[in-house]
């Protein structure tokens, strides 16, 4: 049993609520940032809305926290439609990009800032915030002020005051992107480990596809305010539904390809079947990953090796093509010691579906 798997198993009954986006609209002027978002969220699920800047990815999660309104559409909370309901009424807490920390209290009074609005005694929520503050793993920071911090102590302090309320709901508005490398890979581990420990629903807004892809139980992939695809993170990256999702996940390759009869077409020497829509165009780009593309040493071969990189375990090799259009493939690094900088090669594929476009210009 992986040790995801064993983590989940031991994962108490789920306190997360149901989240749906239904036929959301929202355009600010002429810009169009939802266009019809209909999307589920199950209970103690955390989900990632993945996309580019504009996408639409915020302006949804700001839906569900009710800080912006649809001009037409609903959001649902256990089947109860909360659209119109306060933000201040909703059973959501919220962990911003800035942390958003009051600068003049302390981290104990930050964490019990909620409580203290909602009348909670003191007693109580004295108590509460120094279980929180042991859960982020602070327990001895309570007396500090935020400016004490560094940013991944102050994020864990936001982390613990939105989740003073037991929300059903957290909400996380790419919470990790003013942090340096290592304590964003830290800090993300910590907050999985808690969404899972708790069992709360979390909707989670990242640029960052690595994030996504590590974190999520699904990915939501957002352009210009339509869902594009919402999967997995192994079946998202497999088996994208579309070219844009293929292209926005991970790394993707266009070899020019063209269409023949019966839904294939002709790539680096091979037919192959086409995944998905297929244009109109005879003339397509085929879209393949770089460790989909098998390289041979041939002293005859097509296929020019410009520069390979040896990133350990595997060897990103970037290769011209006869025709000027350039390929990546990455390979067992054992496997790829010929293929030095201006050594030919021929190029193959695997046997798999392929996904095709129209052809890019050049």
């Amino acid at each position: 049993m992986s040790s995801a798997t064993a983590e989940r198993s031991q994962t108490p009954a789920t306190t997360g609520a149901r989240v749906e986006f239904r036929s959301l609209r929202r355009t600010f002027g002429s810009t169009v940032a939802l266009d019809g978002l209909d999307l589920t969220v199950e209970p103690g699920e955390l989900i990632a809305l993945l996309g580019p800047s504009g996408c639409g990815k915020t302006t949804a999660l700001r839906m569900v926290a009710g800080f912006e309104r649809p001009d037409s559409g609903e959001v649902l909370l256990d089947g109860r439609d909360i659209t119109g309901v306060p933000a201040n009424r909703r059973d959501a807490g919220m962990v911003f990009q800035s942390y958003s920390l009051f600068p003049h209290l302390t981290v104990r009074d930050n964490v019990a800032f909620g409580m203290r609005v909602r009348k909670v005694p003191a007693a109580r929520r004295q108590a509460r915030a120094a279980e929180l503050l042991e859960l982020v793993g602070l327990p001895r920071h309570g007396d500090r002020y935020p400016h004490q911090l560094s940013g991944g102590q102050q994020q864990r302090v936001a982390l613990a005051r939105a989740l003073a309320l037991q929300p059903r709901v957290l909400l996380l508005d790419e919470p990790l992107s003013a942090l340096d490398a290592k304590v964003r890979l830290s800090l993300r581990e910590e907050i999985r480990r808690l969404q899972l420990s708790l069992g709360i629903t979390t909707v989670f807004v990242t640029h960052d596809q690595e994030e996504a892809l590590s974190m999520a139980d699904r990915v939501a992939v957002l352009d210009a305010g339509r869902l594009e695809q919402c999967a997995p993170p192994a079946e998202l990256y497999e088996r994208p539904a579309t070219a844009f999702v293929a292209e926005f996940v991970g790394t993707m390759n266009r070899l020019p390809g063209r269409l023949t009869d019966g839904d294939l077409v002709e790539v680096a020497g091979r037919r192959l079947p086409v995944a998905g829509e297929v244009p109109a165009e005879r003339e397509v780009d085929v879209l393949v990953r770089p460790e989909d593309v098998t390289v041979t040493a041939d002293a005859e071969g097509p296929v020019t090796v410009v520069s390979a990189s040896f990133l350990g375990a595997v060897t990103r090799l970037h290769l011209a093509l006869s025709g000027g259009d350039t390929v990546k493939a990455d390979l067992p690094s054992r496997d790829a010691g010929e293929l030095v900088p201006g050594a030919r090669a021929v190029i193959g594929l695997g046997p798999r579906p392929v996904l095709v476009a129209p052809r890019r210009p050049a």
